[in-house]
């Protein structure tokens, strides 16, 4: 799952999307290698009949250690890559070849078709002040890099006028001011970080420094490596208002990153049986942060969703064909569920009838959240596509039937369920919680510790196999199941979501 240092939407870096890189068993796809394969047509003549009895006896055949055995196998490949499994690297590379080999031995046509995406790291992160040190400074993302003894130049401060919601968002600001060489200090504003430091480069500044206008650190993203023009940090807002009164003293600024556009992969697996037309979809992402394994983010996700295909196996007795995906680089934000979506042509976006999404769901302090489909809470973002509301009572009912009462959780855009409500898609699934504090109403409800976060582990290097709460990941796991096999044969009924013809997707 993204971190809320990111706002909580979806970042799209530069992807350079092309058709070339998706796959959709209906509408176009590449392999490992590259290859341009036809689409299957949609199933022609009587729709298939599933068996009524596969919702109950999938729940039945999966189980909490199964799925706590892959985990063990993703912690493992974590352990001999570096200690993570982030996208682009070793790491992940190994978890998308065990997760496709597992399913090519259950009997499903696997893909894993790739996709560009930046990277960014930062060496060193350092601000001097007249030749003392300064405060803490932290790169923005994609920020380009200043030579390892930094740049140095003269503080400037950008005009930040009452009731200006703009400030350093238009060359104009620097007008009567040396501008040229200095270093920029420059508030946050209505304008994105990508524009402010725009337009310091065409003034001539050598760096930029841009204040927080609120409590808390700095965090943001100059969009993608192509937009990065000027190295560029971020201050809390104290430390930027201690600046401001020492303009003009010499200040240099050593933002040593790294940053580059590499290529990574999806995994995407369907069953050969059940209509083409009416695909029920289940996604979880398979990639860790950089700073740890990620055995609960999201390996708890991808674990208990690789139980279930293998479970449910590549030819069950089904109505609708069903699509597991396991996405790449969803820890910078989304960016292989949003190839994936963005790449399908209209029709194959129609021929998905349900988003089912499993991200985090073993979390040590746990919370049981069932994404709100029809805005109920009244919390955040509106509701979801028509038909998520009937996913939001099936698997709701899927957890009440586990043992456990379900909350709603907004669909605040933090994973991989964002691409698809954009694309008109009915979506749901399930969240054990992040770095969010347990209340005491819901340790109540559920046991655990009020005042501790869900998972205080969230991306940090103590996400390992010690970081799973078992019961929580068997309940989630017999949830995915009913829910994915409910729809798998039947997408009627009181819980039911839109037919192909119904659908209104974009």
């Amino acid at each position: 799952m993204i971190g809320t240092r990111r706002g909580g939407r979806r970042l799209v870096a530069a992807l350079g999307l092309s058709a070339l890189l998706v796959l959709a068993a209906c509408g176009g796809s590449t392999g490992s290698g590259g290859e341009q394969t036809a689409p299957p047509p949609s199933s022609p003549g009587p729709a298939p009949t599933g068996d009524p009895g596969l919702p109950r006896r999938l729940a039945e055949q999966v189980t909490g250690d199964g799925a706590f055995a892959r985990l063990e196998e993703l912690q493992r490949i974590a352990d001999a890559n570096g200690g993570n499994r982030a996208a682009g690297r070793p790491g992940y590379e190994a978890s998308v070849e065990y997760v496709a080999g597992q399913l090519r031995a259950a009997g499903y046509r696997v893909e894993t078709p790739s996709f560009p995406f930046d990277t960014f790291s930062a060496q060193a992160q350092t601000l001097a002040i007249g030749g003392a040190p300064g405060p803490a400074v932290t790169a923005l993302t994609y920020s380009p890099t200043t030579p390892p003894q930094g740049v140095t130049g003269p503080l400037v401060v950008a005009p930040d006028a009452p009731g200006d919601p703009t400030p350093g968002c238009e060359a104009t600001d620097y007008a009567n001011l040396p501008a040229r060489g200095g270093v920029l200090l420059v508030r946050r504003g209505a304008c994105t970080f990508t524009q402010k430091q725009q337009v310091a480069a065409e003034v001539g500044a050598a760096a930029v420094l841009v204040g927080n206008n609120a409590p808390g650190p700095l965090g943001g993203t100059l969009g993608s490596v192509a937009e990065g023009r000027l190295p560029t940090g971020g201050l809390v807002q104290p430390d930027f208002d201690a600046l401001l009164a020492r303009a003009g003293q010499p200040a240099t600024v050593t933002l040593v990153t790294q940053s580059e556009t590499v290529t990574t992969r999806n995994v995407v697996a369907q069953t050969t049986t059940g209509r083409t037309d009416e695909v029920v979809m289940a996604g979880a992402h398979l990639d860790s942060v950089p700073e740890g394994p990620g055995i609960n983010d999201n390996g708890s996700g991808s674990a208990a969703q690789l139980e279930l295909a293998v479970r449910l196996g590549g030819a069950p007795p089904v109505t609708n064909a069903v699509r597991f995906a396991w996405w790449g680089a969803e820890e910078v934000g989304l960016l292989g569920s949003t190839a994936y979506v963005q790449g399908l042509t209209p029709e194959a976006r129609r021929d998905i009838a349900v988003l089912l999404n499993a991200d985090m769901l073993g979390s040590p302090n746990p919370a049981y959240f069932v994404y709100d489909g029809d805005d109920s809470d009244r919390v955040g973002a509106p509701p979801g596509p028509g038909g998520s509301e009937g996913i939001e009572r099936t698997l709701a009912g899927a957890l009440t039937a586990a043992g456990v009462q379900p909350r709603g959780t907004d669909f605040d855009g933090r994973s991989d369920y964002g691409p698809f409500i954009e694309a008109g898609i009915p979506s749901g699934g399930l969240f054990s919680g992040a770095e969010e504090i347990k209340t005491p109403e819901e340790a109540t409800l559920w046991g655990g510790q009020a005042g501790v976060a869900y998972d205080r582990c969230y991306h940090q290097a103590c996400d390992t196999i010690a970081n799973i709460d078992r019961v929580a990941l068997d309940r989630m796991l017999d949830a995915m199941a009913v829910g994915v096999g409910t729809y798998a044969v039947d997408l009627g009924g009181p819980n039911g979501v839109p037919t192909r013809e119904q659908r209104q997707t974009r």
